[in-house]
C-alpha cells in the first residue's frame, strides 16, 4: 500500500506545556489507525498536525511525499490536500458555522470548485443515505448533540476525501447514534478509506482499527502494534491511564477489576 502519512520526531508544546515529543509513524493507505491515551496525553494536537492545522516545532510531517510545512500548504498543494483528507473535530459546533445543515454540506464542495450540480448530487446523496434528509433545512445550532455530529461528518463526506481523521469521534453521542456512527465508519472502511481516528472507546477501536498507536502521559508514543495486541496488553493500558484498576474483599477472596470506556479483565486471587 503507499504511504499517505510519515511523521519523523514530531515535538510540540503549547507555551512550556508539551503536547507531543519526538512522535513517529506512518499511515498507509487503506488502512485504519486507532490513537489511543488518557486526557492531555496528545491525541488532539496529533490529529490537528495531520490535518494541517498546527505545524510540529521539531520533526517533519510527510503527505504522499511532499513536506506538510505552513509554507508547503498552499496553492495546488493546499487544494489537494484538502480534496483527500477530512477531518471531523470532536466537537461540532467547531465545525458547523453555515444557516443550515444543508448549507453545510455545499460549503466544502463549493469551495474547491467542484460544479454545483455534481455538488448538488453528492448533498442529496448523502442526506438519504446517512438518514439525514429531515435535518436539511434546520439551523445546526438547533440540533441535539449526535444530530449535530452527523452533520459534521456529512459535511466532510461531502468532499469524498481518501482520509478521514476524526478526534472523539463517540464523544456524547447516545448509543443508537454510537451504533449508526459504527456502521457507517465500517462502510467507509470497507470502501477503501484511510481512517485515523483518536479515541477513548476501546470497543471502537477494536471493532474497526487494524492497527493502534499508545500514547503515554509523557506525550511519546508507549507502544505502535497490531490493534489485538495493545488492547490484550494490561499492563500497558493501565500504565498510559486508559484503564483502571481497583480492588475490594469479599471474605477471603480479592476481586481485582479493569475499567475504562469497557471493562476488559476481572480477576480473582
Amino acid at each position: 500500500m503507499d504511504e499517505l502519512f510519515r511523521l519523523e520526531g514530531v515535538s510540540y508544546s503549547y507555551g512550556d506545556n508539551s503536547a507531543l515529543k519526538d512522535v513517529s509513524f506512518s499511515v498507509e493507505a487503506g488502512s485504519s489507525l486507532a490513537v489511543l491515551g488518557a486526557n492531555g496525553s496528545g491525541k488532539s494536537t496529533l490529529m490537528k498536525i495531520l490535518d494541517g492545522l498546527v505545524y510540529p516545532e521539531t520533526g517533519s510531517v510527510l503527505f504522499a511525499g511532499q513536506p506538510l510545512t505552513e509554507a508547503a500548504l498552499h496553492g495546488e498543494f493546499l487544494k489537494c490536500f484538502r480534496k483527500r483528507v477530512g477531518f471531523v473535530f470532536s466537537e461540532p459546533d467547531v465545525q458547523l458555522f453555515c444557516s443550515t445543515v444543508e448549507e453545510e454540506l455545499f460549503f466544502g464542495p463549493l469551495q474547491l470548485g467542484i460544479e454545483r450540480q455534481e455538488a448538488q448530487k453528492r448533498v442529496s446523496a448523502l442526506l438519504d443515505m446517512l438518514g439525514i434528509r429531515g435535518l436539511a433545512e434546520r439551523a445546526p445550532y438547533t440540533l441535539s448533540s449526535g444530530e449535530k455530529k452527523k452533520a459534521a461528518i456529512a459535511a466532510v463526506l461531502a468532499v469524498n476525501p481518501d482520509v478521514l481523521l476524526l478526534d472523539e469521534p463517540t464523544n456524547g453521542l447516545d448509543p443508537r447514534t454510537q451504533v449508526w456512527l459504527y456502521e457507517l465508519l465500517d462502510a467507509l472502511k470497507g470502501s477503501g478509506k484511510t481512517i485515523v481516528m483518536a479515541t477513548h472507546d476501546l470497543s471502537l477501536a477494536e471493532d474497526l482499527s487494524e492497527r493502534i498507536i499508545v500514547l503515554d502521559e509523557g506525550h511519546s508514543v508507549a507502544a505502535d502494534r497490531k490493534a489485538a495486541a495493545v488492547l490484550g496488553d494490561k499492563d500497558l493500558l493501565l500504565k498510559a491511564n486508559i484503564i483502571h484498576e481497583h480492588a475490594h474483599r469479599h471474605g477471603d477472596i480479592i476481586h481485582r477489576h479493569s475499567h475504562g470506556p469497557y471493562s476488559i479483565h476481572d480477576e480473582h486471587d
